[in-house]
């Protein structure tokens, strides 16, 4: 209680100071929680396009149904596979006329079906990775049935590819916004400490140990970073809902990345502080 009361004295003995400091917090974490919004809807969309990855192998047209049929429970007993889908030619004529009905009209009037009959291989999600995609394509580019198996390799290399960069530049980027955070904390925090240089000295000469003198400043450090996340959390939203409501749709982060931004405003501020504390206990 004494820890607490020190600490939120500390706010209304130098109110400016403190505000400039959580405002100064709030700062570098708005544009983590920034990242974090543009982070989230990247990943939903390539989510979203990851789930379009599929199989389609193409069979010839002399294939026995036997053949089809075969293949069709060899696929399935993959475990990466979720769905094995049968498009027969006649099938694919009518995909075509209604995603395509220039096409469509153009294979009705020569009165040709030009199109393969094909099997449409889903995999299940976590196992949709250029590995596994190439592997059960060439199984199935093994059956002399079988004219090709194609799933787009290149583009699932990109797709992949833009998931590791996300990844990477999260880490990246993300630690040296935290840093920063965490460095402008205990800046502030250092200028109220010695700002209190001669409260502190009294204290150490009548016998105060040093936890109990630290445990104020780890109590106002971890209340800064606290309102500071907060405050960032409010101008995140703000600008959420000007985008949403103005450019274009976007979805908000959930509520665990802001339990977690919210706790990591109170970790630093406290792991700040008690860095500034340490080396100024070190010093009297």
């Amino acid at each position: 209680m004494y820890a607490l009361r020190e600490a939120l004295a500390a706010f209304r003995r130098a109110p400016v100071l403190t505000g400039l400091s959580s405002a100064m917090v709030a700062l570098a974490l708005f544009v983590v929680g920034l990242f974090s919004l543009a982070t989230y809807n990247l990943q939903l969309t390539l989510s979203a396009i990851e789930e379009r990855v599929e199989i389609v192998v193409y069979l010839r047209d002399d294939a026995r149904q036997s053949e089809i049929d075969h293949l069709l429970g060899e696929l399935g007993d993959f475990e990466e596979v979720r769905l094995v889908r049968y498009l027969s030619k006649r099938d694919a004529l009518e995909r075509a006329q209604e995603q395509l009905p220039e096409f469509g009209e153009l294979f009705l009037e020569s009165g040709v079906n030009p199109l393969p009959q094909s099997l449409e291989v889903e995999l299940q999600p976590g196992f949709r990775t250029p590995d596994v995609v190439d592997r059960i394509a060439q199984e199935a580019r093994v059956y002399p049935f079988v004219e090709d198996a194609l799933y787009g390799e290149e583009w699932v290399d990109r797709l992949f590819a833009l998931r590791r960069i996300g990844l990477a530049s999260t880490a990246v980027l993300g630690g040296a916004f935290a840093l920063v955070a965490a460095l402008i904390i205990g800046t502030a925090l250092r200028i109220a400490i010695f700002a209190r240089r001669d409260e502190i000295y009294v204290m150490r000469l009548v016998g105060a140990k040093k936890s109990f003198i630290r445990r104020p400043f780890l109590l106002e450090g971890a209340l800064a970073g606290l309102a500071g996340a907060f405050l960032a959390c409010a101008l995140t939203y703000g600008t959420y809902r000007g985008v949403y409501s103005y450019l274009f749709e976007i979805a908000w982060v959930p509520g665990s990345w802001i339990a977690i931004g919210l706790l990591a405003g109170a970790a630093f501020g406290a792991f700040s502080s008690g860095l500034a504390i340490r080396r100024h206990l070190q010093e009297v």
